[in-house]
């Protein structure tokens, strides 16, 4: 399998054209809104196929795919809770992400607050969910280049980072878009195929592809049950995280600056979440396809924590050559989402602390894009050691990991800043950090590293609080942080923040500051 002709020649094919697009971009990459934000120019069409290419990461081909082989209906928690993020995203996030910000969902919470220590908090937040992310993609693009290389998997990981360094490095975040679209386009047409040759096994019917998963693995695997979350409380945070943490992970909001203006914005989410929620409908035949067709054991000897069942599945329904498409599509899949993160904590470092916060808005155009460009480089070698540290980890399971931060980090400041006047610095930062640290901490002590990287009896680690033995801090740390937010919100007034609401809320309505005689609200 890892000397398979076709499958390499797919993978450098794909190397090839991606190639092309980052020396075609870097051409026109001279400022910091280019490397940022594309220059504004990308049509809310191709930014909706570039949101999709953003966001439907290895966790949606190789994550959910294998968590269905494995464990059946229980797996589509994962489907659901992600795709119902976006409409929060549309009716509440995109508008005044558009129209107050520049770079970074960070421009909005520090719009009417002081500036550096909310952009600092903000960093720190932003890091933490984007480092968990990428080991997400990490280990699934090390686990497939292993497959397909039959190279050692450490060294599965540095190709990976190698790849992503030169497309952000050189590329910014138009040769990141078309990496992304094009990545969206095969990820689609793959994922259909796949579909498609797996129903041709059940007479075009997904109801006896299900009814044989049933025959053979028992009725349960069509039943809502404890195999992918621990319990009731374990399931209610999973969800809370994916959903509430898709409406605040950075990478995401970043795209919204890469369109003209908000109306472009909305349009590029809808059609993102057509697309979005069309591919996880895919996925859940793809999973039952695999648990049918190749059998979990199977899946689970190939190694990667059941990363492996798309590729799996797609060699017993289309052979060598199928095979090959599908591990360049999901190399496409990984490798264009960590651009997009690697992008976004650039802009963090950069465009957050750099600027704003050390340089006090005076750096230079040419001292930004150095900066970018070595923030770009200590980013890819911190995710190729994360990457091997955590092998062997399945890949949308640690996805729901940096979702579950970014709902506690993020999302209760970003949404306060947007809705209530009372809102403070202290409470920005407070909300952050507390968000931040408690998702950290409730992830270190649970299962998830005690059990699985640790290697401790799981009786050991569930015998401590009940709240230790979630997998998921969702449901601990997003309302901790909601509450520091109000209560040092209550304990603090901050007379400038209060008096410049009302010319944020005119800004959100109409993009630009009132003018002298017009009212603010």
């Amino acid at each position: 399998m890892a000397s398979n002709a076709l499958s390499i020649g797919f993978f450098f094919a794909f190397m090839a054209l991606t190639l092309l697009i980052t020396y075609w971009a870097a051409r026109r990459t001279r400022t910091t809104e280019h490397f940022f934000a594309a220059g504004g120019e990308i049509t809310a069409w191709q930014n909706g196929w570039a949101l999709a290419g953003d966001f439907l990461s290895a966790a949606a081909l190789l994550g959910i795919a294998g968590i269905v082989t494995s464990n059946g209906f229980d797996g589509m928690i994962y489907s659901i809770g992600w795709l119902v993020g976006w409409p929060i995203i549309l009716f509440l996030i995109v508008e005044p992400l558009r129209n107050v910000g520049k770079f970074t969902f960070a421009d909005v919470v520090a719009y009417r607050l002081s500036q550096r220590p909310v952009r600092l908090a903000a960093a720190i937040g932003t890091l933490a969910v984007i480092l968990f992310y990428l080991i997400a993609q990490m280990v699934a693009t090390g686990s497939l280049i292993k497959l397909l290389f039959g190279l050692p998997y450490a060294w599965s990981v540095a190709l990976v980072g190698a790849a992503m360094l030169i497309y952000v490095l050189f590329g910014g975040m138009l040769a990141t878009t078309w990496v992304q679209v094009v990545k969206a386009a095969l990820l689609l047409a793959g994922g259909v195929l796949l579909a498609f040759l797996v129903l041709t096994h059940f007479d075009m019917n997904p109801l006896k592809l299900f009814a044989a998963a049933a025959d053979k693995y028992g009725a349960k695997v069509l039943q809502p049950g404890s195999k992918v979350v621990s319990g009731q409380w374990d399931a209610i945070s999973l969800g809370l995280g994916l959903m509430f943490g898709t409406a605040a992970m950075p990478h995401v909001l970043m795209r919204v600056y890469t369109v003209r203006d908000f109306k472009a914005a909305r349009l590029s989410i809808l059609y993102a979440t057509g697309l979005i929620g069309f591919f996880h409908l895919m996925v859940f035949i793809i999973g039952f396809g695999a648990m049918v067709l190749v059998g979990p054991e199977t899946v689970a000897k190939a190694g990667g924590g059941g990363n492996m069942a798309a590729p799996l599945l797609a060699l017993a329904v289309g052979g060598n050559a199928f095979f090959g498409f599908i591990c360049a599509v999901a190399f496409a899949t990984m490798l264009a989402v960590v651009a997009g993160l690697t992008l976004s904590g650039v802009a963090t470092l950069c465009h957050d602390v750099w600027t704003n916060v050390i340089r006090h808005g005076a750096a230079s155009e040419a001292e930004q894009l150095k900066v970018a460009r070595i923030a770009t480089v200590a980013i890819s070698v911190l995710a190729i050691v994360l990457g091997i540290a955590f092998e062997g980890q399945n890949v949308a399971f640690m996805a729901g990991l940096a979702f579950s931060i970014a709902c506690a980090a993020n999302f209760p400041s970003l949404v306060l800043a947007i809705i209530w006047r009372r809102f403070t610095t202290p409470a920005a930062v407070a909300s952050i950090l507390i968000g931040t640290l408690s998702s950290l901490v409730l992830i270190a002590l649970s299962p998830t590293i005690q059990v699985d990287v640790l290697g401790k009896p799981l009786a050991q680690v569930s015998g401590a609080w009940w709240f230790v033995s979630l997998r998921n801090p969702a449901i601990i740390s997003m309302p901790l942080s909601f509450a520091v937010a109000i209560a040092v919100s209550l304990m603090t007034r901050e007379r400038n923040a209060d008096a410049s609401f009302d010319e944020m809320q005119h800004r959100i309505l109409f993009g630009r500051l009132p003018t002298a005689s017009e009212p603010a609200e």
